[in-house]
C-alpha cells in the first residue's frame, strides 16, 4: 500500500477547486486529466455526495464522494479494477488571509491485485511525479477557470467591458480614438 501526500498553494478560491472537482460533466479531462469522459458514468449525485466511475488508460475505479465538510473532500474507492482496501483521496483546504488557498491531498493506493500492488508500488516510489504532474495541471486548469468565470462576472456588472475601458480613457491624454476603434477591430 502507497500513501502519497501532495501540497499546493492556489490563488482559486477552496469553494471553486471543489466545484470543478464535483463537476461531472464532459471536458473533465481538461480540469482533471487522470478522469477521461469515455471512463466517466455517474451513478447517483446528491447535494453533497456522488457515487461516480472514471479512470483513464486502462484504469477505472468507482469512487464515493463526499463533500459535506466545506474544509474536506473525501473519495473513497468502492470499486475498481486495481485498487482496493483503503484506496482513495482525501483534499483538505485551508483558506488563507491573502485569497489564496492551501490544499493538501492524501492519495491511498491499496492494490488488489498483483498489477494493483506493482503499480501501487511504483506510485509510492519513483512514479510519485507522476501524480504531482496531475495534482499541479489539475490546479492550474482551475485557477484560470476560476479567473476566466471572474471575467464574465466583472464584465456582466459593466466592469472590464472595451466599451467601459474606453469611457475610462476618454479624458485621459493618452487616449487616441484611432487606436481605440483599431483595438476593438481585433
Amino acid at each position: 500500500m502507497s500513501t502519497i501526500r501532495l501540497h499546493r498553494t492556489t490563488t482559486a478560491t477552496a469553494e471553486a477547486y471543489i466545484a470543478a472537482l464535483t463537476d461531472f460533466g464532459p471536458g473533465r479531462a481538461k480540469l482533471f486529466g487522470n478522469s477521461a469522459d469515455a471512463y466517466l458514468k455517474v451513478h447517483h449525485r446528491g447535494a453533497y455526495q456522488a457515487d461516480v466511475t472514471e479512470g483513464s488508460s486502462g484504469i477505472w475505479e468507482r469512487l464515493h464522494y463526499d463533500w459535506s465538510n466545506p474544509d474536506r473532500v473525501v473519495l473513497t474507492t468502492t470499486d475498481s479494477n486495481l485498487w482496493g482496501g483503503a484506496s482513495g483521496h482525501t483534499y483538505r483546504f485551508t483558506r488563507r488571509p491573502d485569497g489564496s488557498t492551501d490544499i493538501d491531498v492524501v492519495v491511498v493506493r491499496d492494490g488488489k491485485n498483483l498489477r494493483g500492488k506493482l503499480l501501487g508500488f511504483v506510485l509510492g516510489t519513483f512514479g510519485r511525479r507522476v501524480l504531482e504532474t496531475a495534482f499541479e495541471n489539475s490546479v492550474k486548469a482551475v485557477e484560470a477557470r476560476s479567473l476566466q468565470g471572474s471575467e464574465i462576472v466583472a464584465r456582466a456588472a459593466g466592469r472590464g467591458s472595451g466599451a467601459q475601458r474606453a469611457r475610462a480613457d476618454a479624458g485621459s491624454p493618452r487616449c487616441d480614438p484611432i487606436r481605440l476603434k483599431r483595438r476593438r477591430a481585433f
